[in-house]
């Protein structure tokens, strides 16, 4: 168990402060490239990354383009479907809830590579063993180690990865659970709660007649989901543009612009199965 006294230690994911500098990613190397530790093998240089950073492209139309990261790991899943698919003990979850596949059992056992469903774990050809993140227990376990965090976490500068005791109402972790929107990662519990994972968003511009080449600021813009009634308001920035973040997905919107002086528009049917951009609403003289 964990030298800190902990019921369930965790990792919370703060997609919103990820920069996508990887550091998280070369500790995770560092610390289990080259060598065996005493809950697994030596992670190869290549091929395996215990931690990594997902990234996409977020937008339907070049006027407006956005790039999302996650740092996504082992979520240590309450329920680990690599446990299930395991022979012989090969994968267990300890009290803490922090989930070990056993470098000696697991030999010869690709079944637990397939029953990952973040993609996760992976084969070491080699070893013919399968791999993944520990959470840096086997450091924490030791009485000797200096640190308080796993390697990934310690090494983050942006506080994208806070670590503490997802039990203690009173932790960093839960503080930060409770004000901020939670966004599991493919849909999974576990000692890794991931916040903040971008939604979808509805943007669009609004400018003046066309022919006056200006755009306009402070049009009030409201949107109305058409299967849930759901609406949103705001009013258009400095350069003209409006954008309604953290939206569900597959779902129809209406938008509805109003400027004074100017006929109000509604443009119906904007659907939100990708991070779409409406385009340029040009006003019309009232």
């Amino acid at each position: 168990m964990l030298k800190t006294p902990m019921k369930k230690p965790g990792i919370v994911v703060n997609s919103a402060r990820c920069m996508a500098c990887y550091a998280c990613f070369m500790a995770c190397k560092d610390e289990h490239c080259g060598w065996d530790t005493a809950l697994s093998k030596a992670q190869p240089e290549l091929g395996q990354y215990w931690m990594n950073i997902v990234e996409w492209e977020r937008g339907d139309n070049e006027r407006r383009v956005k790039v999302a990261t996650v740092p996504a790991l082992c979520n240590h899943c309450d329920n680990p479907k690599c446990a299930k698919a395991a022979k012989d003990g090969a994968v267990y979850k300890r009290e803490d809830g922090v989930v070990i596949i056993d470098p000696e059992k697991a030999v010869g056992q690709k079944a637990i590579v397939d029953a990952c469903p973040m993609g996760a774990i992976f084969w070491n050809e080699d070893l013919q063993l399968p791999q993944k993140c520990t959470m840096c227990a086997e450091l924490l376990d030791d009485p000797d180690y200096p640190g308080f965090e796993p390697r990934c976490v310690e090494a983050c500068p942006n506080q994208a990865l806070v670590f503490g005791d997802l039990a203690d109402p009173k932790s960093e972790v839960s503080k930060l659970i409770k004000a901020n929107k939670v966004t599991p990662w493919k849909g999974l519990k576990g000692n890794v709660v991931h916040i903040n994972i971008p939604q979808k968003f509805l943007a669009g511009t609004v400018a003046y007649p066309k022919e006056l080449e200006e755009v306009c600021i402070g049009a009030k813009v409201k949107i109305t989901c058409d299967e849930t009634g759901e609406t949103h308001e705001m009013l258009t920035n400095w350069a003209g543009d409006y954008e309604f973040e953290d939206l569900p997905a597959e779902k129809t919107w209406t938008v509805e612009i109003s400027f004074d002086g100017f006929k109000p528009v509604v443009i119906k049917d904007q659907r939100t199965d990708v991070d779409h951009y409406v385009g340029i609403t040009y006003l019309e003289q009232a």
